[in-house]
């Protein structure tokens, strides 16, 4: 792109394709990947210089690649941040976060519809540590509220959540939390800025799942976290020290995917919506969590905060005798042909997970019925495959509860 053009009057479908290309003297149209462990200097008196920092420019590949920046600057712009930090996955982010910005004493408020793993860090790792975690319910402000301490700083969550497609309201969390001296840091893996800005309403920070949309074909793992300078230099400054870097042949990966990203999510947030509408409908459905669904609770909210609704969903099902436990979830799971049984998502191919018993596994039977993950809960990300062709697949599923 142009140094002579403004990246602020671009619109996402363009900053995803021509925002900080890389170009080399051999002028490659395609973005290259510089898969090097490490880089080369004139002289001497270079090498202190960049690696004081009072000279830019590439030192090792742990903390600096050209690839990984270009990844790095093309999400910030897209989320509108001011900088961004890659990471090898995206648990890798969300740990990199905590552990570089908060320290023994300091406290969390978060959702307790976050990822399983999210729960695992919170309870068997910062607790080590001595930095304690709240957890509340995404939509109760009063609960946000009460929670919050002197001594907290970050204030978590995901929104829409996993796997209830729960919506927190950013804009007043990002109040309460600068209210009270403290930071939101706002997960934004199942809308990615193609769906919704978190910065623009009021987020500090925003964690990505790179693995996921913005990949979009389950190739890669990867993790990355936007946000103002100052944090971000605090973050950088542990991946580092850390090594949590991503591969340059990674992010290149999600340098072709974020290319992509709009038209995917657009298309697989439509055939998200047909499914739900047509689910909610079906005997065998107790209910259908998504919230572009008019029987959402966050429904309005989603309106306000999302251009579109995203690709994920879950269901609650129940079988012919009234039963709705494991037994019924996994039967209709397994009567599935052509979705994926796996607990990834953001692919093109539709996948079908039992959360219980996967995402959330480790999580204590208390804390899942808190959070709302039953035994007969079901998560589907939606794909790009044929909308008839999934009614097809999922009616197969129908079909074993009706049938036990």
């Amino acid at each position: 792109m142009s140094d002579d053009l403004d990246p602020t009057t671009l619109n996402v479908e363009t900053l995803a394709i021509r925002t900080a290309q890389l170009r080399t003297d051999e002028m490659a149209h395609s973005d290259p990947i510089f898969m090097t462990s490490s880089f080369v200097y004139e002289n001497a008196a270079q090498a202190a210089a960049r690696f004081s920092g009072e000279e830019p420019g590439n030192i090792y590949s742990r903390f600096t690649n050209p690839t990984v920046r270009a990844f790095e600057q093309r999400l910030a712009a897209l989320e509108g941040g001011e900088a961004c930090v890659a990471f090898a996955s995206g648990m890798a982010a969300i740990s990199g976060t905590f552990f570089a910005l908060l320290a023994p004493g300091d406290h969390i408020v978060s959702s307790r519809s976050v990822f399983g793993t999210t729960n695992v860090i919170y309870d068997r790792y910062l607790k080590k540590f001595g930095i304690d975690t709240t957890l509340v319910d995404m939509s109760d402000l009063s609960q946000w509220q009460a929670a919050i301490r002197p001594e907290t700083k970050m204030l978590f969550l995901e929104t829409p959540s996993n796997p209830l497609a729960e919506v927190g309201d950013i804009a007043a969390l990002a109040k309460l939390a600068h209210d009270n001296g403290a930071l939101l840091v706002v997960d934004n893996c199942f809308c990615t800025p193609a769906l919704q800005k978190p910065i623009e309403l009021g987020a500090d920070l925003i964690i990505h799942s790179a693995t996921k949309y913005l990949d979009g074909q389950g190739r890669c793992l990867g993790g990355a976290v936007v946000g103002p300078k100052e944090p971000m230099n605090d973050i950088l400054g542990f991946v580092r020290s850390a090594g949590s870097c991503m591969s340059p042949f990674n992010a290149w990966v999600f340098i072709k995917g974020l290319e992509t990203l709009s038209l995917r999510m657009k298309a697989q947030s439509e055939r998200a919506m047909a499914l739900a509408e047509w689910l909610e409908s079906q005997p065998g459905i107790a209910r259908v969590h998504y919230a572009g669904l008019k029987s959402h609770p966050q429904h309005e909210l989603a309106g306000k905060q999302q251009s579109a609704y995203g690709a994920v969903m879950s269901i609650e099902v129940e079988d012919a005798d009234g039963n709705r436990d494991r037994q019924a979830a996994w039967r209709f799971i397994d009567a599935t042909r052509l979705i994926s049984i796996t607990a990834n998502l953001g692919d093109v191919k539709t996948t079908v997970t039992h959360p219980a018993t996967t995402t959330h596994g480790r999580v204590n039977e208390e804390e899942k019925q808190r959070a709302g993950v039953t035994e007969n809960l079901i998560r589907l990300a939606i794909g790009l495959e044929g909308v008839e062709d999934l009614k097809a697949d999922l009616s197969r599923g129908l079909k074993a509860l009706a049938s036990a």
